[in-house]
């Protein structure tokens, strides 16, 4: 006789006690993201302040750094937590402040590869968010110093450290060379 698992929901997820891990939820099924490394931070905090220079000179909305869930999907729920994620305004003033995750998809997802993520683990994370209605996925690769940019699953550039990255129409006027990314 086979037994199936119980699903968790995004709300007994965002009510469990605080064991010093970081957790997803995807497709109900709770899943404990790994330590990223030294190498990680860096590139995130690179691209981070990047951004979100930018974004508040030009009063677009709001960048985050992996602190915040965005519910993606419901029965089952599914709720990802990218290294970067940014908001336009009009979307944030939409919801307001709020208790529990972000009801829907960031505009933009930047993800770090890190030693522990599998290509799978990131392609699936891609697809999760184009699915929910993510504008932009960058991908950031640091064995190959590489990134890629996808706007939908067949929509996707790669760029290299020659290469500028920018927010196109999801952060226009947005712009930093890869190779900065990576320094």
């Amino acid at each position: 006789m086979a037994t199936t698992a119980r699903l968790m929901t995004a709300e007994e997820l965002l009510d469990m006690p605080d064991d010093g891990n970081i957790y997803e939820l995807v497709r109900g099924e709770l899943v404990k993201l790994m330590g990223t490394g030294l190498e990680h931070a860096y590139i995130a905090d690179n691209c981070y302040g990047s951004i979100r220079d930018y974004v508040i000179g030009a009063n677009l909305g709001r960048v985050f750094s992996s602190q915040l869930g965005f519910k993606l999907a419901s029965d089952p729920d599914t709720v990802r937590i990218p290294d970067l994620a940014f908001i336009r305004r009009g979307r944030l003033d939409t919801v307001g402040v709020i208790r529990g995750y972000f009801p829907g998809a960031p505009d933009l997802a930047i993800e770090v590869i890190s030693p522990s993520n599998s290509y799978s683990e990131v392609a699936e994370k891609v697809f999760d968010y184009l699915e929910a209605g993510t504008l932009m996925v960058i991908v950031l690769e640091p064995r190959t110093r590489t990134v890629s940019v996808h706007r939908s699953p067949t929509n996707v550039v790669a760029l290299t450290e020659a290469d500028t990255l920018d927010g196109g129409d999801v952060v226009p006027g947005w712009r930093m060379a890869v190779a900065e990314i990576f320094e």
